[in-house]
């Protein structure tokens, strides 16, 4: 069984209008042409301007991509939105699953209206439940909650697990003042560890403001392979390391987190700077952990590798052979088509049983499929 576990679907330009309970329907997520230029608004407020395009592009030459006269359609390919499309560029693939996670929807909300944000949440999870009947066989439907409303968040997630969602977006960063690993979101945490489904922290691409890794920086204006190359682990070390050292684990022994979009390279090194600051400082802390940083990593934590790293192999051997999964980010800017090509050309010098491993029987156990 071969599962990409980082697909993205790009949202119809309209599902927020579309899919919206009536009372909110007013202030839907959506594209408008001001100037002569696309504009994304989130909450009422422009959120992207102009280069919509860039959003997905897989498809298309980079050049063309940022010459901007390109609109969101035209980053569109039937695939990223069409159940159908998306079954056949699987077949094309020899791929048997993608796990799917938003676009538009994994963008923060810059709205305070908490009863806007959980709205806007339901409606994509709507849509994505269709989607996923559609393919039914052939995607692994992730859930997005409002984070910010831990009540609202609950209530979401039990409904989109009757439905068969199979995992949920986390975003890596606080969200309403609180660290991922803190107490606050234990009720969330208790509904995946009982139904065995994992948390994703799946890496936000930031426009602007104090969201953004290293914001000092980002304000020079270093360019895209700075901010898409640092902007990953920039997000997910904080995170997981949030969730080792608050205890999260400790409180939930069988949950399972999944770091995804910052490839595998990072988890050794993780592993080895948690333990060695643990030895000096971890008797310090309100709650001492129960074990060492590594062990919680290598027993909770599952990394998805990038289409051609080259230390697939030896995470395998630091981290675990059951930690390490794959993922194209079809069809995101940064992207390939040739995602699937690359990954068993990247695996190849790997013995069979790892190289099935990676492509997709951790993921199986992983997401329960």
């Amino acid at each position: 069984m071969i599962i990409d576990c980082d697909s993205h679907i790009m949202e119809p330009a309209d599902l927020w209008e579309t899919y919206l309970e009536p009372g909110y329907r007013d202030r839907a997520i959506r594209i408008e042409t001001r100037n002569d230029q696309e504009v994304l608004i989130i909450g009422e407020q422009p959120v992207l301007e102009g280069r919509l395009a860039g959003l997905g592009g897989a498809h298309i030459p980079r050049h063309e991509l940022f010459a901007g006269h390109l609109k969101y359609a035209d980053g569109c390919e039937p695939a990223s939105y069409d159940p159908a499309a998306r079954i056949r560029l699987l077949d094309d693939w020899q791929v048997d699953k993608g796990i799917l996670f938003p676009t538009i929807g994994i963008l923060p909300f810059p709205t305070a209206d908490m009863a806007l944000c959980s709205a806007y949440c339901r409606a994509y999870n709507r849509w994505q439940a269709e989607f996923y009947e559609a393919a039914r066989d052939r995607v692994v439907p992730v859930a997005i909650l409002n984070w910010h409303d831990a009540d609202s968040a609950v209530e979401e997630l039990q409904t989109c697990l009757q439905k068969g969602f199979k995992g949920v977006f986390v975003p890596p960063e606080i969200a309403g003042g609180y660290r991922p690993g803190q107490s606050h979101f234990d009720r969330i945490w208790a509904i995946c560890e009982e139904a065995g489904i994992p948390g994703c922290l799946h890496v936000i691409v930031r426009f602007g403001g104090t969201g953004m890794p290293f914001q000092a920086w980002q304000e020079t204006a270093p360019g895209p392979v700075f901010s898409f190359g640092l902007g990953a682990t920039g997000q997910m070390i904080p995170a997981l390391s949030s969730m080792v050292v608050d205890g999260l684990f400790d409180r939930f022994p069988a949950l399972r987190i999944v770091s995804v979009e910052a490839g595998c390279g990072y988890a050794a090194y993780l592993m080895d700077r948690l333990d060695e600051k643990h030895q000096f400082f971890g008797q310090l802390t309100e709650k001492p952990l129960q074990l060492k940083p590594s062990e919680y990593i290598q027993r909770n934590c599952y990394f998805v590798a990038e289409p051609e790293e080259r230390t697939i192999g030896a995470m395998l051997e630091l981290v675990g052979e059951e930690n390490i999964l794959w993922g194209s980010d079809y069809p995101h800017v940064d992207s390939t088509l040739e995602a699937p090509r690359l990954i068993r050309q990247s695996v190849a010098h790997l013995s069979k049983a790892r190289q099935d491993a990676v492509l997709g029987e951790n993921a199986r156990q992983v997401f329960g499929l």
